[in-house]
C-alpha cells in the first residue's frame, strides 16, 4: 500500500458518509414503501374477494379455485404497492429531477400491465379448481403466480428492441 492510497482513505470515507437527516429520510421512505406494499396487498385481496363473491367473477371461479385468485391478489397488491412508491421516490434525488414524469408514468404503466398478467395467470390456475382438489390448486397457484414472471425476466428485451425507450431509438436513427 502506498502513502497516497492511505492519504485518500479517510477523505474518501468522509465523502461517503450519510448525514443523520439522510438516514432519517431513508428510514421514512422504507416505512412508506413497506406500508404501501402491505396496504396494496390487503386492498387487492379485498377487491378480488368481493369480485369473486358478488359480481363479475362469481360464475367463472370455482369454489376450490378461490385461493389461487387470492394468491394472485397478494402478488398484484404487493408488486404495485412496492413499485409505485419506489418509482415516485426515484424521480428525485437530492432535489434534482432524475426521471421525468413521462418516464415515471411509463414505468407505472409497465407495472400495471404486469399486474394484469399476474391476474390472468391466477385466473387460469383458479380454473383448475373444477377438476383438482383445493389443496393442489393452492400449491399450483403459489408456483404459477410466483414463478410465471421468470421467463419474462429472462428474455433479452434489448435484442428484441424493447430494452430502451422509443425516444432514444428514434434520436439514434435520426443521426
Amino acid at each position: 500500500m502506498s502513502a497516497e492510497s492511505r492519504a485518500e482513505g479517510p477523505q474518501a470515507s468522509q465523502r461517503n458518509k450519510r448525514s443523520v437527516a439522510g438516514n432519517v429520510v431513508f428510514g421514512v421512505g422504507v416505512v412508506v414503501v413497506l406500508a404501501a406494499m402491505a396496504l396494496g396487498v390487503y386492498a387487492a385481496v379485498a377487491l378480488l374477494g368481493d369480485a369473486v363473491d358478488r359480481a363479475p367473477l362469481s360464475d367463472v371461479v370455482p369454489e376450490d379455485g378461490r385461493i389461487a385468485l387470492v394468491i394472485g391478489g397478494i402478488a398484484v397488491g404487493g408488486v404495485t404497492g412496492l413499485m409505485v412508491p419506489v418509482i415516485v421516490f426515484g424521480m428525485v434525488k437530492r432535489g434534482e429531477a432524475r426521471v421525468g414524469l413521462v418516464g415515471a408514468l411509463r414505468k407505472i404503466l409497465a407495472v400495471l400491465v404486469f399486474d394484469v398478467y399476474l391476474l390472468v395467470v391466477a385466473l387460469v390456475v383458479a380454473q383448475l379448481g373444477w377438476v383438482l382438489p383445493k389443496q393442489l390448486v393452492n400449491v399450483l397457484g403459489v408456483f404459477a403466480v410466483g414463478f410465471s414472471w421468470m421467463p419474462l425476466a429472462m428474455l433479452p428485451w434489448e435484442r428484441l428492441g424493447l430494452g430502451e425507450p422509443l425516444i432514444k431509438r428514434r434520436s439514434r436513427q435520426a443521426e
